[in-house]
């Protein structure tokens, strides 16, 4: 169980340090000294944990689509409004030389969904902390889980949560009794194993709170009877007197607030320069500095996501209209940049969708239309997502974090690669059926996003590891409230291959405009946030390629950066 080691400020110190609170009140005290002999353990009763396993988990049953239900067993209880979970009864020991403490807990807990699809039982909950050793606990349970195939998998004493015990002051409840309130809790390797893989290990948990009382103080019986009766009655009294200070010292430190963390606003602010006006014509002035001919963003969205609707529902999750598989994760391809490498900024559009699919569990969500936008260090996806709810679009999906990206080209090409992207609340919006509460949280880290843009005609982007060569592009969605809509042509590049060579072998042959239409016909390029009406560089130089091209990109430095 990987944990972190803290300050040692544990349950079972806690308990050894607490002053007397009334009649059953953990009034333990450490041995004396080590003369004194291993001490027996001392009993802990009546005993409580208030534990909901993990809140989304239980929302998620509660939506309409899912026919969930949670049984209750043993004993077991549930708060109101679908709340937490009571485990009474609890039994154990606090063992006075290494101050662990083992406790144990009657009732269980059942999670049902989807027509028997989804099965776990959970019973047998035990918590046990480290004591002097590291301010670590776990949480343990007996699991039954329904595999895909059916079969039923039972798992004994899984130890399901770990518990971070550094941060827990005790304090006190009814009856004199101990309670640790809110203990910090996370997914084990094999926690999320025996859950059915819904969640991945260190996925945090909600938080634990343990009650406990002291039972009677066990005594040691002498072993050896005396062997030789006194002969005389004594003559002195003792003279020993019994100590008359009451030991004073009581814990001093105070319960510490957690700091709080605010999360960064991105601040990106799209290029301000006005788009040219002219009408774009068969060829292009070339400029001091270059354009962006090509380019592609990759992202896999959200692995847990992904393996959820693919693996664990029997669902599907595909790439359709121009993006394609690559890897893990999926490509997308430009559909219109605008790249300052100096300024280090950035606004991109790019097409194609990928459709998760489970119609066993009632899911049809699509993500497509995505965009990036970046201003130094930060920067936002933005994507048009359709649920059972409807479609949005542009819908702020993403942070990205690029602080560490590097700007510069290598080969003709700018690699920001591997975005740490976080979620936002309008995203995690997106993963809840309707009325519902989101499957996922705000600020959960999403999978990282790679964009590769080729600044030379001649530059070849990396080439794409996933598959599907052609595909065509569909009917084009429209741009996030300023952008046309349209059909986006046929999806392969000019040279037949899936985003690797330059864009209309590296010449601004052909003729047209951008899709082979008019500026706000069909294929027009969607709009990235700058100033230009319809769309990035609509009747600017363009590089226009044959008949078929799915990626026709053409993109203008900034001004101060041309002539």
């Amino acid at each position: 169980m990987a944990t972190r080691m803290r300050r040692p400020v544990t349950l079972a110190a806690a308990v050894t340090t607490a002053a007397a609170l009334g009649a059953g009140a953990l009034t333990l005290a450490l041995p004396a000294s080590a003369a004194e002999g291993a001490a027996p353990p001392m009993p802990l009763v009546d005993g409580t944990l208030d534990w909901g396993v993990k809140q989304s988990f239980r929302s998620y049953l509660a939506q309409p689509f899912a026919k969930g239900r949670i049984t209750l067993e043993g004993g077991a209880t549930q708060a109101a409004g679908n709340g937490v979970f009571t485990f009474a009864d609890g039994t154990g020991t606090y063992d006075t030389a290494g101050h662990a403490t083992a406790t144990a807990f009657k009732g269980g807990v059942r999670f049902e969904a989807h027509e028997g699809a989804l099965d776990i039982r959970i019973s047998d909950v035990r918590l046990r902390t480290a004591g002097s050793a590291s301010p670590t606990g776990e949480i343990t349970a007996d699991v039954v889980t329904k595999e895909k195939d059916g079969s039923f998998t039972t798992r004994d004493d899984v130890s399901f949560a770990a518990l971070d015990m550094s941060g827990v002051r005790p304090g006190q409840g009814a009856g004199g009794a101990m309670v640790f309130k809110d203990i910090p809790a996370a997914l084990t390797k094999d926690g999320a194993a025996a859950f059915a893989g819904f969640y991945k290990e260190g996925d945090a948990l909600d938080p634990a709170t343990l009650t406990v009382k002291a039972g009677a103080r066990p005594t040691t019986p002498p072993t050896t009877p005396p062997t030789t009766p006194p002969t005389m009655p004594p003559t002195t009294a003792p003279t020993t007197t019994p100590p008359t200070t009451a030991p004073t010292t009581a814990p001093t430190t105070p319960a510490t607030t957690p700091p709080t963390t605010t999360a960064p606003v991105p601040t990106a602010t799209a290029p301000t320069t006005p788009a040219p006006t002219g009408t774009a014509t068969a060829t292009a002035t070339p400029s001091s500095s270059p354009s962006v001919v090509a380019g592609r963003l990759t992202w896999g969205v959200l692995e847990r996501w992904r393996v959820y609707v693919a693996e664990r529902c029997g669902g599907t999750v595909t790439p359709a209209a121009g993006a394609v598989r690559s890897g893990s994760a999926y490509a997308f391809q430009a559909d219109g940049a605008e790249l300052d490498a100096d300024a280090r900024t950035l606004a991109a559009s790019f097409g194609g969708r990928v459709d998760f699919v489970c119609a066993a569990h009632g899911i049809d969500w699509r993500i497509s239309g995505v965009k990036v936008s970046a201003s130094g260090t930060t920067g936002t996806l933005t994507a048009d997502v359709t649920t059972a709810s409807g479609t949005r679009k542009g819908v702020r999906f993403a942070e990205l974090d690029l602080a560490e990206a590097d700007w510069s080209p290598k080969d003709g090409v700018v690699t920001l690669a591997a975005l740490p992207a976080k979620l936002t609340a309008a995203g995690a919006a997106l993963f809840a059926a309707p009325g519902g509460a989101s499957y996922y949280e705000a600020g959960l880290a999403l999978d990282p996003v790679t964009v590769s843009l080729a600044v030379d005609e001649d530059a070849t982007l990396p080439a794409d590891t996933g598959t599907g060569g052609t595909g065509t592009g569909g009917t084009g969605d429209a741009g996030a409230g300023d952008g046309a809509s349209g059909s986006g042509g046929s999806g392969t590049t000019a040279s037949g291959a899936t985003g690797a060579g330059t864009i209309g072998g590296g010449t601004a042959g052909g003729g047209g405009t951008v899709g082979g239409g008019s500026a706000g016909g069909g294929g027009v390029l969607a709009a990235t946030g700058s100033s230009a009406p319809t769309g990035l560089l609509a009747g600017a130089a363009a590089l226009v390629a044959g008949a078929g091209a799915a990626v026709v990109v053409a993109v203008r430095r900034r001004a101060g950066a041309e002539g």
